[in-house]
């Protein structure tokens, strides 16, 4: 594994998911006033369109970016690509004080069938350090890398404008937002290599982060976020899809016996996260409405989510609603009267901005929570109501910490529906409501109104330690 780290540290500011008018430490435990954060709809509405289309523009300009291309010219292949994506890290972290550590992440593969010959795969990352939990961390990821129709074709011109230049746009825009403020837990922005050949710069960062001991506690893979047209004649600009594995992929056959009798085939921590991206855009994005899809990705397909998944890390993939597969994965031609390839034409720039906004708005939110709830359990069998338990941190770590709320749902709702603030406890229990007509969960609340994903009981909901 080949790193280089060229800046230094970060610091950033606690932004909130709740507006809290009074403190939280001086309110009762039967309710937390409601309300929101101005801060969030500033971060929303801070991605620009403009700014989205000059670096799309310039990620096209390298002519192909495929993971076989060029590595040692400045202006063909994906090498000088992943070259200009580091020095724009780095002019971000100039602007913000020196506020990033930007470096890369590497690792050679070979032998593949996408990858016949030994080949460097190359991820760039900026991290951006929480200043109270530094190895609590959130990703947001894009792809640099992109392709033809033959998959092995390293040569031939291949704009990929919003597969995936779209999405690494998002990330380095996101950067630019995020990284004028500080947050309690370390946002780090990824553009990753190897995807189309195969998710091998996913799965090299997914290793690299479990030997640095990275809590990684959220991925937000973007991978197509600005086409609003489908091949299925459907024209939307106001909604996006977020997928989820619905099990954890590392799950034991001894989690899946207990899950299969305590639930949870629908609560991963994915799939949680995904609800928690849900309500950002529901309280943050305007005109913005978040399609949840019960599945890992598009159907039979892949996205560079996954190895993180398989790391046991939660990840979802964010993108667009209809997609247009004349422009995926094509050569530049024109056949009755189609015209064929992923040019800049068919990316609109305002919706870009808009999933953009989703991912900052989010990434702000889940770095500003407290620690997420640990060690959670349920219980209640037989009985009139449900006892819910769960480890209490200590520390720096907790300084943000006011308390915890305690979530439930009918087992049929999509979203969590009830909720009530029980305090700075570690345990509560919610009179005459019976454990097996619900499912429940438990978030955690920062001193000015942060909230975690909700963290359902057991190893099946898990987010880890």
């Amino acid at each position: 594994m080949h790193q280089r780290i060229h800046l230094s540290i970060m610091l950033a500011v606690a932004i909130a998911f709740v507006l809290v008018t009074t403190p939280v430490m001086a309110q009762s435990a039967e309710s937390l006033p409601a309300g929101v954060t101005p801060v969030l709809h500033d971060i929303a509405a801070a991605p620009s369109p403009e700014r989205l289309r000059q670096d799309v523009e310039k990620l096209v300009s390298f002519g192909t970016r495929h993971s076989l291309s060029d590595t040692r010219s400045d202006s063909r292949g994906i090498g000088a690509a992943r070259r200009w994506i580091e020095a724009e890290f780095n002019r971000i972290s100039e602007r913000c004080g020196g506020c990033l550590e930007v470096m890369t992440v590497s690792g050679t593969i070979a032998g593949e069938e996408r990858i016949p010959e030994p080949t460097e795969i190359v991820n760039v990352i900026a991290i951006q350090r929480g200043t109270l939990d530094p190895d609590r961390i959130v990703i947001m990821s894009g792809d640099i890398d992109n392709r033809v129709s033959d998959p092995l074709d390293g040569t031939s011109d291949s704009p990929g404008a919003n597969d995936n230049a779209s999405g690494v746009a998002g990330t380095i825009e996101a950067a630019r937002v995020l990284s004028q403020h500080r947050f309690p837990g370390t946002i780090i922005y990824a553009a990753l290599s190897g995807e189309e050949q195969g998710l091998f710069g996913g799965k090299i960062l997914a290793d690299y982060a479990k030997e640095q001991g990275w809590r990684v506690k959220a991925v937000l893979n973007n991978d197509m976020i600005g086409n609003i047209r489908g091949i299925n004649g459907v024209i939307d600009n106001t909604t996006a899809r977020v997928f989820s594995e619905g099990t954890r992929y590392v799950e034991t056959p001894e989690e899946a016996r207990l899950r299969r009798f305590m639930g949870g085939e629908v609560d991963s921590p994915s799939r949680n996260l995904a609800r928690y991206i849900d309500r950002i855009a529901d309280g943050y994005i305007p005109n913005l409405d978040v399609m949840m899809v019960y599945r890992l990705d598009r159907f039979g397909r892949g996205g560079h989510h996954r190895p993180f998944n398989e790391a046991g890390m939660p990840g979802v993939r964010i993108m667009e609603t209809n997609e247009d597969y004349t422009r995926q994965h094509q050569d530049l031609r024109t056949e009755n009267g189609i015209a064929y390839g992923d040019v800049i034409s068919g990316v609109d720039f305002d919706y870009a901005a808009k999933l953009t906004a989703l991912n900052a708005a989010s990434l702000a939110s889940l770095a500003s929570a407290p620690p997420f709830p640990a060690q959670v359990s349920i219980e209640g069998a037989v009985q009139p109501s449900t006892t819910l338990k769960w480890s209490m941190p200590e520390g720096k770590v907790a300084e943000n910490l006011a308390g915890y709320k305690v979530y439930w749902r009918l087992t049929t709702e999509p979203q969590w529906t009830y909720s009530r603030w029980v305090g700075k406890v570690d345990s509560f229990t919610l009179q005459n409501i019976v454990i097996d007509n619900y499912y429940f969960g438990v978030a955690s609340v920062s001193r000015d109104g942060f909230e975690s994903p909700v963290v359902f009981p057991g190893p099946m909901g898990s987010f880890g330690e």
